[in-house]
């Protein structure tokens, strides 16, 4: 039996929940949050009980960790959790400095800690089958990837504000994506964008809409095309192109129904958020972490992809910000 701590009781900590406590072989003992009712009202959902972080670290029964809280606390649970020898699951980003990010995988290193990071999307099973056609070779050689990520909507501006900006935030999921997807990795970027959904989030500092060109160490090219707001849902899609034809990962739909009629033809628009459209990754991330600790399987995100995805979103950031391209050491 594996007994774990969870850190945060907020949105993305009660997804995790629901899926820790699915876990076969893994039991569920601590929810520890800076809201304590919040933290308690988890655990009890869960069969837990709420703790503090010294408590939770300090119990030698605790062999694993996720870590759902805020982006802040990101890197100082991971230095405590490793000091204290535990396995680590943590949520993107490792931290916004690359310099706190750098002193985490070190941390990890010296510990001889596993650290995973919590980039779902390579979980999706639509996603994955990508992948997984592309290493069999039936696009031949990856050329080009197109990748499309919107939001439905943008977040308060109170959170913009800590957030990191959208490379940071939203993007970096697709940073990781390109590494992933292409086997690659980058050696310029080149960022531009605007604010057309909320002249706030200019105010902020920050962007709502961006295009991001990066070319490899290979030479294969990869363009992301972000933005804050899509009417008609939660729009993730990719696309490769490769030497013998091209492969296209599209959106998922609550059903697979399709109306006819003497006016048009239609089908559902695509889930309304990443919790619907991620819930089996979400799982499955879940499952793979435990199998990991349990069976040493290879992990598939670890710390180290969580740096080189906060590498590309700073140079992005750079990149925007001084409107010129950035090149990176391959």
């Amino acid at each position: 039996m594996i007994e774990v701590a969870l850190f945060g009781a907020g949105r993305i900590g009660k997804i995790h929940a629901a899926n820790l406590a699915a876990q076969p072989g893994v039991q569920f003992k601590y929810v520890v949050d800076v809201n304590q009712e919040a933290a308690a009202a988890l655990a009890d959902l869960h069969g837990g009980s709420s703790a503090t972080v010294e408590a939770a670290l300090a119990d030698p029964a605790i062999k694993a960790v996720v870590i759902a809280s805020s982006t802040d606390t990101h890197a100082d649970l991971i230095l405590r959790s490793a000091t204290a020898g535990k396995a680590i699951f943590c949520e993107k980003p490792v931290d916004l400095t690359l310099e706190r990010a750098r002193a985490c995988a070190a941390a990890v290193k010296e510990a001889r800690v596993m650290c995973m990071l919590g980039f779902q999307r390579r979980y999706d099973p639509t996603f994955n089958a990508v992948k997984t056609r592309i290493e069999a070779g039936e696009i031949g050689t990856p050329e080009l990837l197109i990748v499309t990520s919107r939001d439905p909507g943008p977040p308060p501006v109170s959170y913009i504000k800590v957030s990191g900006g959208i490379f940071k935030d939203m993007l970096i999921h697709d940073f990781d994506i390109f590494r992933w997807i292409l086997d690659d990795e980058a050696v310029s970027v080149h960022a531009t964008g605007s604010c057309l959904v909320d002249p706030a989030i200019g105010e902020a500092g920050d962007l709502d809409t961006a295009v991001v060109t990066i070319r490899t160490a290979k030479g294969r090219l990869c363009q992301i095309n972000a933005s804050r707001r899509a009417a008609y849902g939660y729009d993730q899609r990719f696309e490769v192109l490769g030497s013998a034809g091209m492969l296209q990962a599209g959106n998922h739909k609550p059903t697979e129904v399709t109306a006819y009629g003497s006016v048009n033809v239609s089908v559902d628009k695509p889930e309304d958020f990443f919790l619907e459209r991620y819930r089996v990754a979400y799982a499955q991330e879940m499952a793979h972490f435990f199998d990991a600790l349990s069976h040493g399987t290879p992990l598939r995100t670890t710390v180290h992809d969580g740096l080189k995805a906060l590498e590309l979103a700073e140079a992005a950031t750079l990149s925007w910000r001084e409107s010129r391209v950035v090149n990176l050491v391959s």
